[in-house]
């Protein structure tokens, strides 16, 4: 059950009540340096290191090779594999539709401006699969790469306890066009993308979910030159539940975010404290058939369920929380969509649980968490592209644009800026 239950708190708690759980700054902002200065150092010997203290396991740093990827998929029921083939075809219809054509525009007569798009060279995907294989990842992340057309896709995923990648990691990364995969988990595995080793070639970008160390990993290795896609940390769902919501519904989806991990974070708004009691209900009933119950239950105890029974109280929360996944549950759900301007990702309706979003609906689900909903989108098409800008400018466009150009340098003293204007001037009309 949510133990924390807040009746009609002032705009003044909101602060306080959009709190994530976190590990200490200063302590991972240490961890990070002597994982990234050591990899840097000496490779594939410390990722191996690593992956032994973190991980417990023992690495074989070496690209899957198609053997592995053929027994993968002869373990998988052909019930997966057909699963697996919807959600990639709607990921895929879903991303296509975002790609943008080039443009041309005439500025002014004789300055032509335009934008080309150009895919990222090489990306790295991350992958969680520690308590449970995010293949849907693969395809989230995996199709819009294909797509964008980057010449790398480089996964790594950490090994499960049997060792290696799970099958259905691997039978994914194959049917999107993954070209290189690796088993290596956690910040040593972003290190490894981010600075590159004896056996894998940087990569330009990082991509994926993870815990607060992979986030943090992701995030350092900016420092190095290496671009992350968006701050994604654990994985957060808020539930706007008006008198029409169905409590049960609600419930199975706050479980459901709620197994991810022990840190992760429901949180379930409501104008009724019968609805929240209800929902309350709904979860002590269906909690105890989970097999991941333990780890649900340890998450609850962290996340929060908020009576406002004003609604535009109630948004002002949501929209200062900027939830990763926000669902709202109700029968007429699109009287609040324009109430909506912080989340990650939206699910309207009491049939539309965030379960279809992290799977095959086409959105994708590598979303903002720890409310960077309120200045990044979730990965989409643009995140694997770069947006090249070019300007032609003619004798014509440089004499009729030329003047105001000197005219804003010169204000800002920078008379090299405004040089480079008047000598061509000078030059058309000698």
């Amino acid at each position: 059950m949510i133990e924390n239950i807040y009746l009609e708190p002032s705009n003044t708690d909101y602060p306080s009540l959009c709190s994530r759980p976190q590990l200490a700054v200063e302590a991972m902002d240490e961890l990070m340096k002597e994982i990234f200065a050591a990899v840097q150092s000496k490779g594939d010997e410390a990722v191996k290191t690593y992956s032994k203290i973190f991980d417990n396991s023992d690495i074989d740093i070496s690209n899957a090779t198609e053997e592995v990827f053929v027994n993968a998929g002869q373990t998988l029921s052909d019930e997966l594999k057909s699963a697996i083939a919807t959600a990639a075809a709607n990921i895929r219809l879903f991303h296509k539709a975002q790609s943008t054509a080039d443009i041309t525009v005439e500025t002014t007569q004789g300055v032509e401006c335009s934008q080309k798009t150009v895919p990222i060279d090489s990306v790295g995907i991350y992958i969680p699969g520690g308590t449970a294989p995010l293949l849907s990842t693969v395809l989230m992340l995996a199709i819009p790469a294909q797509v964008a057309g980057c010449r790398r896709i480089v996964l790594c995923s950490p090994p499960s306890s049997e060792g290696g990648i799970h099958p259905a990691i691997l039978y994914t990364a194959k049917l999107c066009g993954v070209t290189e995969v690796y088993s290596i988990g956690g910040a040593q595995a972003i290190a490894a993308m981010s600075l590159g080793t004896e056996s894998i070639e940087k990569v330009d970008k990082v991509f994926g979910p993870g815990n607060q160390y992979v986030s943090a990993a992701k995030a350092y290795a900016a420092r190095y030159g290496t671009a992350m896609d968006i701050p994604a940390g654990p994985s957060e769902l808020l539930v706007y539940a008006d008198a029409t919501a169905k409590p049960s519904y609600v419930a199975a989806d706050l479980l459901s975010q709620a197994e991810h991990g022990t840190d992760s974070q429901v949180v379930l708004v409501s104008p009724s404290a019968k609805i929240v009691n209800l929902v309350n209900e709904a979860i002590a009933k269906q909690l105890p058939a989970l097999p991941r119950k333990d780890i649900a239950g340890k998450a609850l105890k962290e996340s929060r369920a908020i009576v406002i029974s004003d609604v535009t109280a109630a948004w002002q929360y949501i929209n200062t929380y900027a939830p990763e996944h926000l669902i709202i549950a109700s029968t007429a759900p699109d009287q609040y969509v324009d109430k909506v301007t912080n989340a990650g990702s939206v699910f309207l309706g009491n049939y539309s649980p965030e379960s279809i979003g992290d799977y095959a609906s086409g959105t994708n689900h590598t979303l903002p968490t720890n409310g960077w909903a309120r200045s990044y989108s979730g990965v989409n098409m643009d995140a694997f592209v770069k947006k090249i800008t070019f300007q032609k400018v003619s004798k014509t466009g440089l004499q009729q644009l030329g003047p105001s150009v000197v005219t804003m340098a010169l204000a800002e003293t920078l008379q090299a800026h405004a040089n480079a204007v008047t000598i061509r001037l000078q030059n058309i009309n000698d």
